[in-house]
């Protein structure tokens, strides 16, 4: 009896222990089915946007298709940039099979001018308190305009200005409201941002509906966002972003480089750095270091030129202008081209880059503009120094060094020409003649000055002494 009732208490015991072990694997291999979230690679985009950024992008999204992201999302803080790196930007957003979170931040942050485009242009735009965006107006018409007077009555003029600012404006309006519409966002805004310079803050741009979230950080706006439905070029994503990892992607030793390539005033200071390397090298060879250095930074600044917005009156009012300096070494000219160089050289650097390709002032700054018509100056009088010594110097090589020099005639034969033989100057045995014709006879042991080189003869006549 005892028996039994151990078996069955055995049994039971076995069961319910099979059932709990069943039980905690069918949890268990539930929790182990439920997917990871996708990771989300944030990028910092920063300072001007340029060739640098637009690079920078591209590494970025690439990585986000590798690793397979869910999301990217572009922690944007900007005054603008070039107008050609802003639509690689935004046709890279509108491209991208991964959906672009641009969100403005951290608190003070701004997305002005480029960064307004680029807000526009993502999946889902955010923006963290204390920050702002738009002020989208192209940056050639902050200039004072001088207004054609009306075609017609009543016609529209847009900002004013000339029928090229109206057009670029136009372009820019155009631009922002269709990416307004393919996003759902305030359309009427974006018109104003760009013909009025309108700006608002983060609260204002939420209530406009101009920004989609309001986040105070990374992590607030991805959970946020979780759950959301969103089209790409590949399809419709449904967004699995809480508590997702974060890979933050940063720029590369290439990214860095164009960044400060794309700075005007590097670029600048590249060039001229580089031509008077090369000038050196030329004027002074051997030396080999100045060559090398000149030929690096000249390359270094012809990238950069190549992914600025070039002017080419600015090319060519540099060019005259160093022209000129040079020749003011070369042609007396009481400095009017040494100075006339100056004012070409400094309105050159003024105008060397083109503002219809920048949404922002981008222009070389005045110290350095100064600073290299100054060097220009400098190198220009020391070089106009060193030719009047070199002028004031004696002859010492070739035919002319033996002008002046004096002698002793070894032998003389006296003739109608003033006669001819052979004179010793600085331990060397000439052939002589008589200069001019019909000079006193000379004999042997009178001192000469030499006249004049004649081939292997030397033109002669007696030094004159004064008497005691």
């Amino acid at each position: 009896m005892r028996f039994r009732r151990v078996a069955i208490l055995g049994l039971l015991f076995a069961i319910g222990s099979a059932t709990l072990c069943l039980a905690q694997s069918g949890t268990g291999g539930g929790s182990s089915g439920r997917t990871e979230p996708a990771p989300v690679v944030v990028l910092d985009v920063k300072g001007t946007i340029g060739v640098g950024t637009v690079q920078m992008i591209d590494d970025g999204f690439a990585q986000a298709r590798a690793v397979r992201a869910g999301l990217i999302v572009l922690r944007l803080d900007t005054p603008g940039g070039l107008v050609t790196a802003t639509r690689d930007i935004t046709r890279a957003i509108l491209a991208s099979p991964v959906p672009v979170a641009v969100f403005v931040a951290p608190s003070g942050a701004r997305a002005a001018s480029a960064g307004t485009y680029i807000t526009y242009a993502a999946h889902i735009a955010a923006m963290a308190p204390g920050t702002h965006l738009g002020a989208a107006t192209p940056v050639q018409m902050g200039a004072p305009p001088m207004a054609p007077p009306r075609d017609k009555p009543g016609e529209d003029q847009g900002t004013g200005g000339s029928a090229m600012d109206r057009k670029i404006t136009n372009d820019a309006v155009a631009y922002l409201r269709s990416l307004a519409q393919l996003r759902g966002r305030n359309v009427d805004w974006a018109e104003k941002a760009v013909r009025e310079a309108a700006t608002l803050t983060a609260e204002e741009a939420e209530r406009e509906k101009v920004v989609d979230v309001l986040a105070v950080s990374v992590a607030d706006l991805l959970d946020q966002i979780d759950g959301r439905r969103l089209q790409t070029s590949d399809g419709e994503h449904v967004l699995a972003t809480r508590h997702a990892r974060l890979d933050t992607v940063e720029p590369g030793w290439k990214v860095r480089l164009l960044a400060a390539l794309t700075d005007p005033n590097i670029a600048f200071i590249l060039l001229m750095v580089g031509l008077y390397g090369i000038i050196f090298e030329f004027t002074s060879p051997g030396h080999i270091v100045p060559g090398v250095i000149g030929t690096i930074c000249l390359i270094l600044g012809f990238v950069a030129l190549s992914a600025l917005p070039l002017s080419f009156v600015g090319v060519a009012l540099l060019v005259a202008g160093l022209a000129m300096m040079v020749a003011e070494v070369f042609v007396p000219g009481f400095g009017l081209l040494g100075a006339g160089g100056a004012a070409a050289f400094l309105l050159g650097g003024l105008f060397l880059f083109d503002p219809a390709g920048a949404d922002i002032d981008f222009s070389v700054a005045w110290p350095v503009l100064i600073a290299a018509v100054a060097t220009n100056a400098l190198l220009l009088f020391g070089l106009i120094g060193m030719i009047m010594r070199v002028r004031h110097r004696k002859v010492v090589t070739g035919a002319e060094q033996m002008i002046g020099l004096e002698g002793e005639v070894l032998d003389w034969q006296s003739g109608e020409a003033g006669g001819r033989g052979h004179i010793r100057v600085r331990g060397e045995v000439w052939s002589a003649r008589a200069t001019p014709p019909g000079s006193p006879s000379l004999s042997t042991g009178v001192r000469v000055r030499v006249d004049r080189r004649d081939g292997l003869t030397l033109h002669v006549g007696p030094i004159e002494r004064s008497s005691s």
